[in-house]
C-alpha cells in the first residue's frame, strides 16, 4: 500500500461535506483509507497520529488536504478534485444569493432563532457566540471545541435565556425539526434530555416502536455533565420542557455524571412536577429525589417506563431471557465488540461485565472515538473501519461472539446492513455467534425493517436493544465457557 497526500490552496469545504467525500473516495477500488480535511493544525496533527501524514506539510488553515492510501492513487486524486468542483459548482450556483454571514441569515430571516454550526473546531466558538449575541439558540455540531469555550458559551446562552447544544452534538429533534444523526420518530408527549448522541436515538426509537412519540430530543453534548460545564445545557433544557404543554414525561439520559452536576440537575427536575425518567448508567448510587422520579440502569428500560408515565400506568419492566442459544465450538469463548455509538458501547461492556464476563477478554471497542475517527470518517458514515475489525476478529479461533450496533437515520450510511453482509457471512460460516441491534425506524431512509432481514438473511441474531444484544451476547459466550 502507497500513501500519498495532496494539498488544495483555498479550497475550504464544511467538515461534513468533507466526510461524505472521503467516504465516497474510501469505496473506489484499490483505496485502504482517504481523508478529506482543511489543513489547521489539529487536522494535520490528527491525519500525523492516523500514519496518514508522514511528513509536516507547508499548508495554510484554509488549504484543503487529501490523504490516500492503497493503490490507483492518481485516479482517486482526479475523481476527488473533479467531485470537489461540481460540488463547488453546483454550491455556488444554489448559494450565489445567499446571505455570507450569520448577521446577514438573520436579517433575511428575522423570525429564526436557531443557529446549526458545523465549522471546525478552532472556529466553532467563535461562530456560537456570533449566533448567542444575534439572539439564536444554538446547536453546536462541532467537535475540538474546548472544554473551557464550553463552559463560557453555556454561561453566556443562559444569562441570554437562550440554549446552547453540544459542542459535538450529533443528534436532536427540535420543534419537529431533526438536526444530525436524529431518527424520523412520531410527534409525541415524551421530552428527552440526553448527554449521549446514540443514546438520545435509542431511547427515541425505542419510543417510537412503543406507540409514543418525542416532544423534543435535546442532545446537550457529551460533557455537559462534567465538573467543569455544571450541566448547564440539561438544566435549561428542564427548565424549558418543565414550561413545555406537549412534554408530558422527561426522561434524563447520560453517562455517569459529575456527582455534584448530578445532585444539581435532580435537583432543578424535582421542580419541573412533571414524572422523570433517570438513566445515568454505571451509576451506582440510586437517588429517589421524589416520588415522580424513575431510575432505570438501560436505554430499553428508559424507553419502556416513560412509555408507562405517559399512559398512567405503572412502570414495570423484566429484562427478556435469552433462549434457543447456538453452540459455539471450543475454543471460541470470548465476545467482540464492534460499536459505532459510544453509548452503545459504554453499556454494552457494563452489561458484559455485569453477566461475569471478564474485560480484559471480553473487548467492547468504540470506533466512533476520536482515535479511530482521526483521519477518517464517522464509522455511522463510512463502514470500512469495522468491515475491517469484523474480518480480523472472526478469523481469531478464541472470538465466539461478534456485537454489534447498526445505527440509523439522516447523515448515516444508506444502507449499512448490506456494507456488512460480506464480513458477516463470512463469520456465521467459521461458526461465530453476530449478535446485533438495528436503532432506528420504519421511516428512517434505511427503513429499519429492511437492514434487519439483511442481517437475519446474512445469519444475524437482531435483538430489540442494545441491552437485549449485550445480554444475548453474553449468555452465549458463558455457555461457550467465556465467562472467567
Amino acid at each position: 500500500m502507497t500513501l500519498a497526500v495532496r494539498i488544495v490552496s483555498g479550497a475550504y469545504r464544511d467538515s461534513v461535506a468533507l466526510m461524505q467525500l472521503s467516504a465516497e473516495l474510501a469505496e473506489l477500488p484499490g483505496i485502504r483509507r482517504a481523508s478529506l480535511v482543511m489543513a489547521t493544525p489539529a487536522n494535520l496533527g490528527l491525519l500525523a497520529e492516523s500514519g496518514l501524514l508522514k511528513q509536516p506539510l507547508e499548508a495554510a488553515p484554509n488549504d484543503l488536504v487529501i490523504a490516500l492510501e492503497g493503490r490507483a492513487l492518481e485516479a482517486a486524486f482526479e475523481h476527488a478534485i473533479r467531485a470537489l468542483g461540481e460540488r463547488r459548482e453546483r454550491t455556488t450556483a444554489a448559494v450565489a444569493t445567499l446571505p455570507k454571514s450569520l448577521a446577514q441569515a438573520h436579517a433575511a430571516v428575522p423570525q429564526t432563532n436557531l443557529a446549526l454550526i458545523s465549522v471546525p473546531g478552532e472556529y466553532a466558538a467563535a461562530e456560537a457566540r456570533k449566533a448567542l449575541r444575534l439572539g439564536l439558540n444554538v446547536t453546536l455540531f462541532s467537535d475540538n471545541v474546548s472544554l473551557e469555550d464550553e463552559a463560557a458559551l453555556k454561561r453566556e446562552a443562559g444569562e441570554c435565556g437562550l440554549l446552547l447544544l453540544g459542542p459535538d452534538c450529533g443528534t436532536a429533534i427540535v420543534d419537529g425539526q431533526r438536526l444530525g444523526f436524529a431518527n424520523h420518530v412520531r410527534a409525541g408527549r415524551i421530552g428527552c434530555i440526553a448527554a449521549s448522541g446514540t443514546g438520545l436515538q435509542e431511547v427515541t426509537c425505542l419510543v417510537d416502536r412503543l406507540g409514543e412519540g418525542i416532544s423534543q430530543a435535546i442532545g446537550t453534548g457529551g460533557r455537559d455533565l462534567h465538573e467543569a460545564v455544571g450541566g448547564l445545557a440539561t438544566i435549561e433544557s428542564l427548565t424549558r420542557l418543565a414550561a413545555d404543554r406537549d412534554t408530558r414525561v422527561i426522561v434524563l439520559v447520560s453517562k455517569p455524571p459529575a456527582a455534584a452536576v448530578a445532585e444539581r440537575v435532580l435537583a432543578v427536575a424535582a421542580k419541573t412536577r412533571k414524572p422523570i425518567v433517570v438513566c445515568f448508567l454505571g451509576m451506582t448510587s440510586r437517588r429517589t429525589s421524589g416520588a415522580r422520579f424513575v431510575h432505570v440502569s438501560t436505554l430499553e428500560e428508559a424507553a419502556h417506563a416513560a412509555v408507562a408515565l405517559a399512559r398512567n400506568r405503572k412502570v414495570s419492566f423484566r429484562a427478556r431471557h435469552p433462549r434457543g442459544l447456538p453452540r459455539i465450538a471450543a475454543p471460541r469463548r470470548y465476545v467482540r465488540g464492534l460499536f459505532s455509538g459510544g453509548t452503545f458501547a459504554y453499556e454494552a461492556a457494563r452489561l458484559l461485565e455485569e453477566a461475569g464476563l471478564e474485560p480484559s477478554k471480553n473487548r467492547v471497542i468504540d470506533l466512533g472515538d476520536d482515535i479511530f475517527t482521526r483521519g477518517r470518517p464517522h464509522p455511522m458514515i463510512d463502514p470500512r473501519l469495522r468491515i475491517e475489525r469484523i474480518a480480523a476478529e472472526a478469523a481469531d479461533p478464541q472470538v465466539a461472539v461478534l456485537l454489534l450496533d447498526v445505527v440509523l437515520g439522516d447523515g448515516a450510511h444508506p444502507d449499512p446492513a448490506a456494507a456488512f453482509l460480506p464480513p458477516l457471512k463470512d463469520a456465521v460460516k467459521r461458526r461465530v455467534a453476530v449478535v446485533a441491534s438495528v436503532c432506528g425506524t420504519e421511516h428512517d431512509p434505511q427503513v429499519r425493517s429492511r437492514q434487519v432481514k439483511h442481517l437475519k438473511e446474512a445469519g444475524v441474531l437482531v435483538a430489540e436493544s442494545n441491552a437485549q444484544a449485550a445480554r444475548l451476547a453474553a449468555a452465549i459466550a458463558a455457555r461457550a465457557g467465556g465467562a472467567r
